[in-house]
């Protein structure tokens, strides 16, 4: 694929797959919820590193719970995954991974690891097998908010730092979404076309937070995903930063995975 077709695929819209609303079928082979895992996985996504998570590690810190952030490169799928199966193995029991926007690709394939209870993933991409990013983009709907994706530089993505926060981070602090977009990780196209194998949501229990101010994947692509996922679902006003701008609700959504809750909210 040349890189016009790719850029070209990306500004279409990062998201969508709103046929999956139709013609996806819910995952029905998952095992029985996670009880009382202390083992906390957290996996950035596309443009940033690990240290947006901060707020949630706090809350989840304070109570009791083992964290670890994975900094993934983002270079390429296969390399994401080896990082975060290190992380999975480090750990003393079983496992809660959890997945921001291209971090919810890593767990989905990553996911399937016999230490790993569940999944949670947060405005993220939920995959099936033979799909990638780039697969899920191809289609994106009339009117779909198109990211301020830059043209690829030596196989990388950027956002336009002046449109980062009203794409990305509307509702983090300015400041803050300033610093974000300064600081931002280029993401590697590789990345994009990374393909899932076995995705993971199809053995095991998901919850899913659905952000409805988010113009990076839109609200309807990630219902079409968590609905297809079978996920547990939880709806909170937000930007697609909601893991930065609204760490409350998105540790309480760990936490309900953590303890193998059923309960959901729309």
């Amino acid at each position: 694929m040349t890189s016009n077709l790719n850029i070209r695929l990306i500004t279409l819209g990062l998201l969508p797959i709103i046929a999956l609303v139709f013609s996806g079928v819910a995952a029905t082979s998952q095992t029985s919820a996670p009880r009382n895992v202390k083992n906390i996985v957290l996996i950035h996504g596309g443009f940033v590193d690990g240290s947006g998570w901060e707020g949630v590690y706090n809350i989840l810190k304070k109570k009791g719970y083992n964290i670890t952030i994975v900094q993934n490169p983002t270079i390429s799928l296969a390399d994401d995954v080896a990082v975060t199966k290190r992380a999975i193995t480090a750990q003393d029991g079983p496992v809660i991974l959890v997945g921001h926007s291209y971090g919810g690709v890593v767990i989905t394939e990553a996911g399937t690891d016999p230490k790993v209870m569940g999944l949670v993933y947060v405005s993220a991409f939920a995959p099936d097998r033979g799909e990638s990013v780039e697969t899920l983009i191809k289609n994106p709907p009339p009117g779909a908010p198109a990211p301020p994706i830059l043209s690829p530089q030596d196989g990388f993505l950027s956002l336009d730092r002046s449109k980062f926060a009203a794409s990305f981070a509307a509702d983090v602090n300015p400041g803050l979404a300033a610093f974000m977009a300064d600081s931002q990780v280029p993401w590697g196209v590789q990345a994009l076309s990374g393909i899932v194998s076995e995705p993971a949501w199809k053995s095991k229990p998901s919850w899913y937070l659905v952000s409805t101010e988010d113009k990076m994947i839109p609200p309807d692509a990630q219902r079409a995903m968590s609905k297809r996922a079978g996920s547990k679902v939880v709806e909170v006003k937000g930007s697609h930063a909601i893991y930065v701008s609204q760490p409350r609700a998105v540790a309480s959504l760990i936490e309900q995975a953590a303890n193998g809750s059923v309960s959901t909210e729309k």
